[in-house]
């Protein structure tokens, strides 16, 4: 990180010249070294970050068993690992590219796979993305505005939950918090190194989890576009050459993918095609914005409430990323308002087109889509919002004197203790003195700030302290919510940061729609784990002479099978996949395997995902089984043993 700082004049940053060389660095207006509380600081927040996030760690088990179930597979075949399958006999691979799970299967090989080794690398990854994000807004604005960055990403509750959690997301906001680093310092001088680092950032990300990784490109195109300090034509051949190494990081691995032939790889999971070109346009791309009756299909009934421009704001979505959402957008309009005639290389303003386009992209997709979302996606959005109230900050606190910028800040603060006060009140029964804190605090804070200059001998140690009760009434609720969530444990494919919500609709637990798991009909969700179904009878079972087999059983759907890999560690292949739309094995296929003595058991599905009655290859594989092999019970589960037929 740089040793040096920018110290913000009364309007802001000062523009980089009009008339800049791209080939070298303009010195810094107004440069000072670091406070000499900056780096103290600094590890104290990645030492706190890292101290939550990987607090009882192992509480949460194997998380998403999904995950999990591929995790282990990576430890024991290196074709695993590469193409991402879910069992180590390669049958089907996960419906997300591997890159995630590179990491922790990594992990799992060096450590021996276990929930630690497994999740501490997702809380590692947090730590690097707060630290990535101080730095971002640190290089232009200070080290003040980039602590507040960092440690509001860090307190955002959908970020603890995510970066203490096995889904592809924490390496995803990694990977885009980078690539908004790389354009920063691209920004800087025009460098061409630096737009081509930032192609490669982008296209690691898509490798964690495909096309949400390209909501940011509008932002940081535009930014570049607009601000970098160089002619017009070589700002455009810049952008060309970061798209093509964008092309070329994320397109190798779906390039080996494609060219591979089908009947040596596993089935591609969440496509119709066993292709996975339909997986990146259908269901992990158009489908995901039109839902399964729109133009690539794939999609379905989300888990985040109605879609429409408050579904960020809903029961469901609300608590897990929104608390300072309406500051961070006050921010961006004030601080574009106040740098409108500023020259085209404005620093300031191009970091709010930076990190308000993230934010104005993602959270529209989010809010309109019609497809599968969940409410953990919204991790993408804490990110910018730290930056943009960290910027926004110092903004206004450069500008304290002036009666604008304080009633600015006086709305900011009024605004976020009003939210924070109507989530709260959203779980009643849960820490109830807690709003009444914030209602005070809020309200001190407003008057404060808007009193304060009428006090003349008081007046400085007055706006000191309406900052300290503003950042309480802002902060109160997201930290409350981020410790909640820190000391819960979350299982299962439907997490949820914070305290549970009797009632609400569209995810959580209890809440419907979508592929469940585990056995005897209880679903895998927020607060369930399917492999604890598993008895330990049946894991003997599979363990039995497991060597002889390809696959030790074969089950209906992804989430059965991941829950019966992670019990016995031995392979079992997936029919019908994570939605009962992949894997989708012709019978006489599934006859050539048990004739040639590759699956051990079939195990009936007596609930959850791919079950029996949801159609596909499923339910005929079942009839077949049943038809052809006797059933017995073992550990109160439906077994039939494939090698003895009647």
């Amino acid at each position: 990180m740089s040793t040096t700082q920018i110290v913000p004049p009364l309007r802001g940053l000062p523009a980089a010249p009009a008339g800049a060389s791209p080939n070298r660095r303009q010195p810094h207006v107004g440069v000072r070294r670091d406070p000499s509380w900056a780096r103290p600081a600094l590890l104290a927040l990645l030492l706190f970050t890292a101290l939550a996030y990987i607090w009882d760690l192992s509480a949460s088990g194997n998380a998403n068993s999904f995950y999990a179930a591929a995790v282990q597979a990576g430890t024991k075949s290196w074709k695993a690992f590469f193409f991402g399958s879910l069992d180590s006999a390669n049958f089907i691979t996960v419906d997300k590219p591997p890159a995630s799970l590179w990491v922790m299967s990594l992990s799992g090989r060096i450590f021996g796979f276990s929930s630690w080794s497994m999740l501490v690398p997702q809380a590692l990854e947090g730590v690097a993305a707060v630290g990535l994000l101080y730095a971002c807004v640190k290089r232009w604005f200070g080290a003040g505005p980039g602590l507040a960055a960092g440690a509001i990403f860090a307190l955002t509750p959908v970020a603890a939950l995510m970066f203490r959690f096995n889904n592809p997301d924490a390496l995803l906001v990694l990977m885009l918090v980078a690539g908004a680093y790389c354009v920063i310092r691209a920004l800087e001088t025009a460098s061409t190194r630096w737009v081509l680092a930032a192609g490669a950032m982008i296209g690691a990300a898509f490798l964690a989890k495909m096309m949400q990784a390209f909501l940011v490109l509008p932002a940081f195109a535009a930014a570049y576009t607009i601000a970098a300090p160089t002619t017009l034509p070589r700002r455009i051949w810049q952008l060309l050459a970061g798209a093509a190494t964008l092309l070329v990081s994320a397109g190798w691995w779906v390039a080996v993918v494609a060219l591979w032939p089908a009947s040596s790889r596993p089935y591609i999971d969440g496509s119709s095609s066993n292709s996975i070109l339909n997986l990146i346009t259908g269901y992990n791309g158009l489908g995901r914005i039109f839902g399964s009756a729109g133009p690539g299909g794939g999609g379905g009934a989300g888990f985040g409430g109605a879609s429409g421009p408050a579904r960020l704001l809903n029961d469901v979505m609300g608590g897990q990323v929104s608390w300072l959402l309406p500051a961070a957008a006050l921010a961006l309009i004030a601080g574009l308002w106040a740098r409108r005639r500023e020259p085209r290389t404005d620093r300031m303003r191009a970091a709010l087109l930076l990190w308000g386009g993230w934010l104005i992209v993602t959270a529209l997709v989010f809010s309109l889509s019609r497809g599968v979302i969940h409410s953990y996606y919204t991790v993408a959005l804490a990110p910018p919002i730290g930056a943009l109230v960290g910027i926004g900050g110092v903004l206004l606190w450069s500008n304290r004197t002036k009666p604008a910028a304080r009633v600015l800040a006086a709305i900011g603060v009024g605004g976020s203790a009003a939210w924070a006060y109507d989530l709260l009140d959203r779980t009643p029964t849960w820490q109830p003195w807690l709003r009444n804190v914030i209602a005070i605090t809020g309200a001190l804070s407003v008057l404060g700030l808007l009193i304060a200059p009428s006090m003349a001998c008081l007046r400085r140690r007055a706006t000191f302290a309406a900052a300290v009760l503003g950042a309480i009434a802002s902060m109160a609720g997201p930290i409350a919510y981020t410790v909640d969530t820190v000391t819960t444990a979350h299982t299962g494919s439907l997490p949820a940061a914070g305290p549970t919500r009797s009632g609400a609709s569209g995810e959580g637990p209890g809440a419907g729609g979508g592929p469940s798991g585990g056995f005897g009909g209880r679903p895998a969700t927020g607060s369930e784990e399917a492999s604890t179904q598993v008895s330990s009878t049946l894991v003997r079972a599979l363990r039995s002479n497991a060597s002889h087999y390809r696959w030790a059983a074969a089950t209906s759907g992804s989430q059965n099978a991941a829950s019966l890999e992670l019990a016995s560690g031995e392979p079992v292949m997936a029919i019908g996949g994570f939605t009962n739309q992949g894997g989708n094995l012709p019978l006489a296929t599934f006859e050539q395997y048990v004739a040639a003595g590759k699956i051990h058991y079939y195990i009936a599905a007596d609930g959850g995902g791919g079950a029996p009655g949801r159609g596909g290859s499923a339910d005929t594989i079942a009839s077949w089984v049943k038809a052809h092999f006797t059933s017995k019970t073992v550990g109160q589960q439906t077994v039939y043993d494939l090698t003895a037929s009647r």
